[in-house]
């Protein structure tokens, strides 16, 4: 008996162990069934989300895009109706007076009609400029040479896009469309302002998130939704000039990437076959509602698995007797369960101044160079990004040399011969545009071998850099030097025509001979005679008195003074000022209302620096808030406001 006793106890603990290890694989294959399943209806959700995320980001993109190129589209064909009755006129003996009123006429209509952004009608007929908006150019002007002119020549009679540039006294993007007529000559341009570009840009977004921008095949920011980035060259900029290479490379795409260190998805498309449209999203926060939706239902799936254990657990305990209990908590199971996954369903909801203009010259030259060697304008524009990019090793070089007003001994040479050097390890990751890298590491090598930094012979110099160096030296020449003066040209032509074949390629330097031959009036050199003409207005006479003590050894600026706003704004009327200097507090009229009423009245456009003596962050928010080039607090030291003038000026001198 108690063997049966004992047997059946050990029966029933085995029984009770079966049980327990049935209830716990029961529980533990629940479970992982479980867990199975709801990891499998995140990873699906989050790859759906992703997916629909994604695409309407393209599908946002591409409805802007249609835009852009809708408005651009619009520009040509309206262009080419104008183009169809100017030719018209001309094939029926219209005289230029009469194209010039049409053109008028087509002016006012434009704005009136069509869009007020297109302005600007102007073109060569039979070899005549002639401009609907009155504009009389100078002497010098030859429209034959300006590149809407030759661009319309190289496409053919089929209209084409300027690439956009930065008026630097407007601060607006500014393209033109023009097209060549009948007769193989003429050609007929219009501007267009490209505001509209800006306002379509600022609704590249998604949802929101991130920011967009249209750049152009060089890298220029032509809008933004950012307005402060409107006119940057991207190619300029490490992380964004990476960032272009790809969009450049893949056209119409969406990818990630990492910029400034944050990883992005980035949606790409292409407009006017050289136009690109970028939209940006951080993905921690295109993401974010995604990863918020998982994480609460992680929390919810949790809870799931909680209560499922505890109803299999009671219904594992009283399955016998509460038959009822256990199928409506089976049934509860399933009532969870389905909310979970509708809940999953529903989750869905995407959302030195010693250069003093060198680069610019070099470039330009080197530019000019190209052109005449017969080069396409996509050859003249490398290379003339590599010409503003050649001397960058320099700024490796320590100050007292490139500055230093005697001639360098060979010990200090040899340093300066490392800038080429330098340039390359700067500039080698642009792929895009590799005449920059080889401009800047090749541009002193010497035609007959004795250059460096490689000493490389004749045509095994990289053409880009037989280019620059005869630019390069040039510059040096026609161009102030701290210990020497711009040489005459004769001497110049006479240095060019000894180097050929031994300093510069033959064939490179009798064209630069070509182009001095053409400028009869030395035009092609550093210009030293050029006056900018400032205005200090300031009731204070000491601080006058401490802006004209600056400037009393540069005789680049004429300062003018004024003690008075109101008569400082009626002197406006009579003489064009380049730059205003102007104090905050003044007593008859404060400087905020003295610049307003310059702006808007007198129609200025010349930069302006405030003067204050008020540190208050009320007046400096103020201030940040103007469209002025920054402020000075007095007292200032006299370098610091020499450094702003030539610094806010230099990039005017081109427009002179």
């Amino acid at each position: 008996m108690g063997k049966q006793m004992e047997k059946e106890k050990k029966k029933k603990n085995k029984q009770k162990n079966g049980e327990k290890k049935q209830y716990i694989l029961t529980i533990l294959f629940t479970l992982i069934a479980l867990a199975g399943m709801v990891t499998y209806n995140f990873i699906t959700f989050y790859s759906n989300a992703v997916s629909d995320m994604i695409a309407i980001g393209e599908s946002s993109l591409a409805q802007e895009s249609e835009q852009l190129q809708g408005y651009l589209t619009k520009g040509m064909d309206v262009l080419q109706v104008t183009a169809i009755t100017v030719e018209y006129m001309m094939q029926n003996g219209a005289d230029a007076d009469e194209i010039e009123t049409f053109l008028k006429e087509e002016y006012e209509r434009y704005k009136q009609d069509i869009d007020p952004n297109f302005k600007g009608i102007y073109g060569v007929f039979g070899g005549e400029y002639l401009d609907g908006n009155g504009w009389v150019p100078d002497e010098d002007y030859v429209p034959e040479e300006r590149v809407w002119y030759l661009k319309a020549q190289v496409a053919g009679g089929e209209p084409t896009v300027v690439s956009p540039y930065l008026d630097a006294e407007t601060n607006t993007i500014v393209m033109s469309v023009s097209q060549m007529l009948c007769d193989n000559e003429s050609v007929l341009s219009f501007d267009i302002v490209l505001d509209q570009i800006q306002m379509i840009t600022r609704n590249i977004r998604l949802n929101r998130m991130g920011y967009g921008f249209v750049v152009d095949g060089q890298g220029l920011v032509v809008a933004h939704t950012n307005l402060a980035e409107r006119g940057r060259n991207y190619m300029l900029d490490e992380d964004m000039s990476a960032l272009l290479s790809r969009v450049f490379e893949e056209q119409s795409t969406t990818f990630t990437t990492r910029i400034y260190g944050e990883k992005c998805t980035v949606f790409t498309d292409t407009v006017m076959d050289d136009w690109h449209v970028v939209m940006v999203v951080n993905n921690t926060r295109l993401f974010e509602s995604v990863r918020s939706m998982i994480v609460r239902n992680a929390m919810i799936c949790i809870f799931v698995f909680i209560i499922i254990l505890f109803f299999c657990t009671l219904a594992f305990k009283r399955v016998h007797v509460h038959m009822q209990n256990a199928e409506e908590s089976r049934r509860n199971v399933e009532r969870i369960n389905e909310t979970t996954l509708r809940t999953l369903a529903r989750a869905i909801d995407a959302k030195d101044r010693y250069t003093n203009g060198h680069s610019q010259r070099v470039a330009k030259y080197a530019a000019e160079i190209a052109k005449r060697m017969g080069k396409d304008e996509d050859y003249q524009d490398k290379i003339y990004h590599a010409g503003l990019l050649h001397d960058i090793g320099k700024i490796h070089i320590p100050d007292a040399i490139i500055t230093k007003p005697a001639r360098l001994t060979d010990e200090e040479f040899a340093i300066i011969k490392l800038h080429s050097v330098s340039g390359y390890y700067i500039l080698r990751d642009i792929q895009e545009n590799d005449m920059v890298v080889q401009g800047a590491k090749w541009h002193h090598e010497r035609y007959d071998g004795n250059g460096y930094p490689n000493g490389l012979v004749g045509e095994d110099i990289p053409e880009v850099a037989r280019i620059i160096g005869v630019a390069d030296a040039y510059d040096a020449m026609t161009s102030n030097r701290s210990y020497r003066q711009v040489m005459p040209q004769e001497k110049v032509r006479a240095e060019i025509e000894k180097g050929k074949g031994t300093q510069f390629d033959a064939h490179i330097a009798e064209i630069m001979l070509q182009m001095m031959d053409e400028d009869t009036d030395y035009q092609m050199r550093h210009r030293t005679d050029l006056q900018w003409n400032i205005l200090a207005i300031d009731d204070e006479t000491d601080s006058l008195e401490q802006i004209e003590l600056a400037l009393k050894d540069e005789p680049d600026y004429k300062l003018y003074k004024e003690t008075s706003g109101r008569i400082a704004l009626e002197r406006m009327g009579k003489i064009s000022f380049d730059m205003v200097l102007l104090d905050v507090q003044m007593p008859d009229m404060d400087g905020f209302t003295v610049y307003r009423q310059m702006r808007q009245q007198m129609k200025l456009t010349a930069p302006v620096i405030f003067l204050t003596s008020d540190k208050s962050f009320k007046t400096i928010e103020q201030l940040n808030a103007l469209d002025a080039e920054g402020y000075l607090v007095k007292p200032f030291m006299p370098q610091v406001l020499l450094e702003i003038l030539h610094s806010v000026l230099q990039e005017k001198e081109g427009e002179r």
